[in-house]
């Protein structure tokens, strides 16, 4: 009995785990890679899966809604090309484990999320590791948030078929913007957005699956 690991040493081992995958899955970001070790998880999920924390695939959370697998938030985060000085808008706070990756790489997060439930949860987290730089707002997220644009990135959380005008128009020109496109059912794409003078640039990053953006305020708390 006395062998067995403590919660610290089974975390540790577990996240090296998820480290080397990401190293597998070509994440070369190291900022990235700090962020990830430096935020628990565990704190985004529920008791029943406080234990898989660390293991690379989504998970359930509050509202039918689930958290990305720990690779895929590299992924998009790493696409994105987040600088220290940057304002980004991200659509679809869910748990605000994304929302916290991005808040130690840039400046400042804004983050939509059409639950309330979510969101009153995410603010909670976020109050609790003292992260000072995200502001959350209850909506869809499809018209962005024009009144503090423009952004230097974007990030959406759900798919669409086309990249919305009113998004791209809120990005700053050379501005990114990284969202699945395609249809709620069938093959998506995960998409690097870049806005130029004339309109935009678009790029696919890999296969993605994603709920798709949905109009208005969830009925559901």
């Amino acid at each position: 009995m006395g062998n067995e690991p403590t919660q610290a040493e089974t975390d540790r081992i577990a996240l090296a785990n998820l480290v080397l995958t990401l190293r597998r899955r070509g994440v070369r970001d190291r900022r990235i890679y700090a962020a990830i070790e430096n935020i628990p998880r565990r704190m985004f999920l529920s008791i029943e899966n406080k234990a898989h924390a660390w293991e690379d695939r989504p998970l359930p959370i509050e509202c039918g809604q689930t958290i990305s697998a720990p690779s895929m938030v590299a992924m998009m985060t790493e696409a994105l090309e987040v600088g220290p000085g940057d304002r980004v808008l991200e659509i679809g706070t869910g748990s605000g484990y994304q929302t916290s990756v991005l808040s130690r790489l840039c400046r400042e997060v804004y983050t939509i999320e059409r639950y309330r439930s979510l969101t009153a949860l995410a603010e909670e987290r976020f109050a609790v590791l003292r992260f000072s730089n995200i502001v959350t707002r209850v909506d869809d997220g499809i018209n962005g948030w024009p009144e503090k644009a423009p952004f230097d990135r974007i990030l959406v959380t759900a798919s669409a078929q086309a990249a919305p005008r009113a998004l791209v128009e809120q990005l700053k020109v050379g501005g990114i913007m990284v969202m699945p496109l395609g249809p709620a059912v069938g093959p998506q794409q995960l998409m690097k957005v870049v806005r130029t003078q004339r309109g935009a640039d678009l790029t696919a990053v890999g296969p993605v699956r994603f709920v798709p953006l949905v109009p208005g305020v969830a009925n559901k708390l």
